[in-house]
């Protein structure tokens, strides 16, 4: 009886790495960073998800995409069938690829990761898209009838485009005004080019608009229009004003000329593009010693951002260690790699200054980690005697940022928490104003693009509830 011979294991697929530019190239220019999938590479990382038929990936992602069904599709060559998959639960596909944090949501929870490196969700959501975008025909999702409903969504961030774009598919007239001369938000003018191309954000907004969503720009609601003046004219209001007013160190010196918050400094950059000296003039002081203050996604971007500007040094300067740091594993590791050099356990005491007010230097005190505090980090603790002083002539605060009152203090009968955001209900987005919802940074102070978007569905699902069923 002749030996049965075993086929031999199946190879198994390493994710696939997507191609970026090197880093002592990148950290001198503003363009994107990685370059994206290849046809090549997406089919073959699309082959390394397993179709669980209780996928954890999806329970991971805020606005509940059908993640193993469009990866499917890639697997498939059905490209066409895979961004038709993403735009069923999100209208910005290639931004969520690019600036989501898949790492602790979709990608934390994928049952590959558990003995190998997760499946690389996020890039293949950027490859659909792009692909899309680049190689695709002129698709948009089927247009339903017209039900005679109309929504004001104020603000076009990412958590107002989710309620536009969800509410849109359900057949009602949505009118977004955007105080800001273009839509996107905290897309446009907080994340850098690097990072989030103005291009893209631009086409995401378009597709909406194509889709039927009306944008009215350099409407500031509460100046121009008040919220019960909309309620005059529309059945529901959805509030997404973000959170952009600055938030300083409040220590000594900090009137020094050089002293930025991180929304100036950024949107000097973003929004009004410095980075494209000389064809737009945009006053910015492009320092040579730049310290940033903060260690989360917008530290990151002003740091790295100092670099691309042409600093000599850009320094991070954060008081806790480099397992606290809340930025992206993806932009710790970029801004590494690119130079930016890291002071942790590290506490600013006063910034210093010459006699005509310009920034010299910040002096700094080292510190020792604790124990945990009530957000469960360790507590950054002051070792005496360990000062030290930083030259510095430019300084980029990116500690968070607060609720502007413009709005707010315009429309009664909001409910205000203590640092003035709006209190919404989490799961429905509702205020305690009749018709009225709001999510995103106003209601949750400074978060991620994705859970912006992912309270922008929430209300968007209870809008639609009171729309055909009453409050």
């Amino acid at each position: 009886m002749a030996e049965e011979v075993k086929a031999p294991p199946k190879e198994k697929i390493p994710r696939q790495p997507m191609p970026e530019q090197e880093p002592k190239v990148r950290a001198r220019n503003f363009q994107e960073v990685p370059h994206g999938y290849t046809k090549e590479l997406a089919l073959k990382e699309a082959q390394r998800c397993i179709q669980c038929k209780d996928p954890r990936c999806k329970q991971g992602c805020p606005v509940e995409i059908e993640i193993p069904a469009f990866i499917k599709c890639i697997k498939e060559g059905d490209f066409e069938g895979a961004i038709r998959k993403l735009w069923e639960k999100n209208s910005l596909p290639a931004v969520c690829g690019r600036v989501c944090p898949q790492e602790v949501q979709c990608e934390g929870l994928c049952i590959v990761g558990r003995k190998d490196a997760p499946v690389a969700i996020g890039n293949l959501e950027r490859f659909a898209a792009d692909y899309q975008r680049m190689h695709g025909k002129d698709i948009l999702p089927p247009k339903p009838e017209p039900t005679g409903k109309k929504v004001a969504v104020v603000g076009a961030g990412p958590a107002g485009l989710t309620v536009a774009g969800d509410l849109i598919q359900k057949g009602h007239a949505v009118h977004m005004f955007e105080a800001l001369h273009g839509p996107g938000g905290v897309l446009l003018y907080g994340i850098p080019e690097f990072r989030l191309p103005k291009a893209i954000v631009a086409q995401e907004c378009n597709f909406l608009e194509r889709m039927g969503v009306k944008i009215e720009v350099n409407a500031v609601i509460g100046r121009s229009e008040t919220v019960d003046e909309l309620l005059e004219n529309f059945d529901a209001v959805f509030l997404a004003v973000g959170a952009g007013l600055p938030v300083f160190l409040k220590i000594p010196g900090e009137h020094f000329i050089g002293v930025y918050s991180a929304n100036e400094y950024l949107t000097r950059s973003n929004l009004m593009k410095a980075y494209t000296f000389p064809a737009y003039d945009t006053p910015i002081v492009k320092g040579k010693n730049v310290a940033t203050f903060g260690g989360g996604n917008v530290a990151m971007d002003g740091a790295r951002t100092a670099l691309r500007l042409g600093a000599d040094h850009s320094y991070i300067i954060y008081r806790r260690s480099h397992d606290e740091l809340p930025a992206r594993g993806a932009e710790i590791h970029h801004a590494e790699e690119e130079g930016v050099e890291f002071l942790l356990l590290t506490n600013p005491l006063r910034f210093l200054g010459d006699s005509e007010g310009r920034l010299t230097a910040v002096e700094c005190l080292r510190q020792e980690l604790g124990e945990p505090d009530a957000s469960g980090r360790r507590r950054p603790i002051p070792i005496p005697g360990s000062e030290f002083t930083v030259e510095i002539d430019t300084a980029v605060i990116a500690i968070g940022s607060g609720s502007n009152p413009l709005l707010t203090k315009s429309t009664p009968g909001l409910a205000l928490n203590k640092w003035g955001y709006i209190v919404a209900d989490p799961k429905t987005g509702k205020t305690m104003k009749q018709k009225v919802w709001a999510g995103g940074d106003i209601v949750t102070g400074s978060a991620t693009v994705i859970l912006a978007m992912g309270a922008g569905r929430l209300a968007a699902n209870s809008i639609q509830d009171y729309l055909t069923m009453g409050w």
